[in-house]
């Protein structure tokens, strides 16, 4: 074993979520030492392996891949690194880079309804959280300015300062969505993390219509760039470093964490605070790796709930040719939305829902699907022509209440280091199905106000997720049923916090990455002694 290292603070995943935690921190005089399972990577790097692979559509194509710190892949087939026991199988795609996940994301940085918080109370499902809109609307804005964040105003979330930057110009296809809708669906642009002009240092979008799986230019905001303000605080840094198991003294105050570097030596890092900043997979894995005399069934789960409550946000969608050329492909891939089904009173009786309009470049796909079809010549440019204009995709975005069935576990499989691979148990409830009916509707109507031909909707019951993986982890008032406090402190340790969208109790209808980094930049607060 190397020798042991220490800080102040050790954050464990260096993420959007624990970047920015790291930096708040490091900002106010503390060490800060930060560890990274996979490798450092760069901007031109990725952008290169995108437009040399074959594979544009798929997320994880462009970023580097280790057997010693492993995330999941799918394309050409599964890689097995997620374990599943169903009755459903959860395929989150998720990266293990410096930076995290938020790499390839499409940057969607909505704020939660008030309402959200308190779901129990008002429809009598789900839970309510231990805290309000209120307790976390100025980290909402102190995470904007951070990310610089911009959208319409009127979007149900009330803020008490404006956005930090105006939204980026409507692109054609949001346009005439907004102009033929209008009679029965309001149609808004999203709040994205995407500069709409120059802003800390990078350009504004240019149009690109890559957003996922990477921006070209940085006109987007990713968890590279917070890695890269963490260090330019004053954050020390460890790539390729695989965090597997802490140590705890006979309080519970946790004292250590050890990992492992990518020769496979093991090394040992002591801290005063120490955070973890994975993602609601890894870190349950990881206080399950940590189990010990004292906590038996792992770390901060003297509940029974830790890995418990896994959500994400499930979707289904709509495919049709609009009555006349709307070009899509042009601007950000995710512009605009439907929000008024987020909230109401149909809540206690179906799963509210965002219905958000697709605007990527269907040449790809439509192609394909032209050459299968016997196209070729003239035939096929003709075509390809008139059905890429017109062809648009839609989709909804589902709330899924927390189950204790729906969990993170410890498969008997092993990795590369021989630490054992995450398994899933998972499975959709009627309050989704019911959900998914009701969005049916209102797809099946926005298609015929677009005079829609050629409709095909997804595979019924056959839903995709959102990479939104929230609740395992989850924050409440009562140690017995939640791993966290109302500032992400773990209820067993309490020098151990989690800076990472695990702790959300619930999911809602919006991404769950801008209520993270709100959620962590107020746990930092907590370090500090302001909350």
């Amino acid at each position: 074993m190397a020798d042991t290292l220490s800080a102040d603070v050790v954050v464990v995943g260096s993420g959007i979520c624990g970047s920015l935690a790291a930096r708040k921190l490091a900002r106010e005089g503390a060490s800060v030492l930060m560890l990274e399972a996979g490798p450092r990577i760069r901007r031109d790097d990725i952008v290169r392996a995108f437009r040399t692979s074959p594979r544009k559509g798929d997320l994880i194509a462009p970023y580097p891949y280790s057997s010693l710190a492993p995330h999941p892949d799918y394309h050409p087939e599964d890689n097995g690194y997620l374990l599943q026991q169903g009755p459903y199988p959860y395929k989150p795609e998720y990266l293990r880079v410096v930076g995290g996940t938020t790499w390839h994301w499409a940057a969607q940085a909505w704020r939660y309804l008030p309402n959200d918080f308190r779901i129990r109370s008002l429809y009598g499902v789900g839970r309510d959280w231990p805290i309000s809109y209120d307790d976390l609307e100025p980290y909402y804005h102190e995470a904007e300015v951070l990310m610089g964040v911009s959208g319409p105003v009127n979007n149900g979330s009330p803020r008490a300062k404006p956005f930090p930057m105006e939204p980026v110009a409507p692109s054609y296809l949001e346009q005439r969505l907004m102009t033929r809708l209008a009679p029965e669906f309001e149609v808004i642009t999203n709040t994205t993390a995407r500069n709409s002009r120059a802003y800390d240092g990078r350009p504004a979008c240019c149009g690109n219509n890559n957003c996922m799986p990477i921006c070209p230019i940085d006109a987007q905001y990713h968890g590279g760039l917070a890695a890269d303000a963490a260090e330019a605080a004053g954050v020390t840094l460890i790539p390729q470093a695989v965090a597997y198991k802490l140590e705890h003294d006979e309080s519970g105050r946790i004292t250590a964490v050890n990992y492992y570097d990518w020769d496979k030596v093991s090394h040992r890092v002591t801290a005063e605070t120490f955070i973890l900043a994975a993602n609601a997979i890894e870190i349950p894995r990881l206080l399950f790796l940590s189990a010990s005399d004292r906590f038996p069934d792992g770390l901060a789960n003297s509940s029974g709930t830790l890995g418990r409550n896994l959500m994400d946000h499930p979707s289904s969608s709509i495919t049709f040719n609009v009555d006349e050329d709307v070009w899509p492909g042009r601007g950000p891939q995710s512009p605009a939305s439907i929000q008024k089904l987020r909230d109401g009173d149909f809540r206690s009786e179906h799963a509210p829902f965002r219905i958000d309009f697709s605007n990527s470049s269907r040449v790809t796909s439509i192609t394909e699907d032209l050459i299968k079809a016997g196209y070729f010549g003239a035939a096929l440019e003709r075509e390809l022509r008139a059905r890429t204009a017109r062809e648009i995709s839609v989709k909804n975005v589902l709330e899924q209440l927390p189950d204790p069935d729906n969990r993170v576990m410890l498969a008997d499989e092993k990795d590369a280091l021989g630490l054992p691979k995450p398994l899933f148990s998972y499975s959709f409830d009627d309050y989704v199905h019911r959900g998914m009916a009701a969005s049916r509707t209102a797809f099946e109507r926005i298609a015929e106000l677009m005079g829609g031909t050629d409709i095909r909707h997804s595979p019924e019951g056959k839903y995709s997720n959102n990479q939104h993986i929230t609740g395992t982890l989850s924050m409440g008032a009562d140690p017995a049923d939640s791993v966290t406090d109302a500032v992400g402190r773990a209820h067993d340790h309490e020098n151990l916090y989690m800076a990472s969208t695990g702790v959300m109790p619930t999911v809602a209808t919006c991404n769950s990455t801008l209520t993270g980094v709100a959620l962590a930049l107020r746990s930092a607060d907590a370090i500090l002694g302001r909350v």
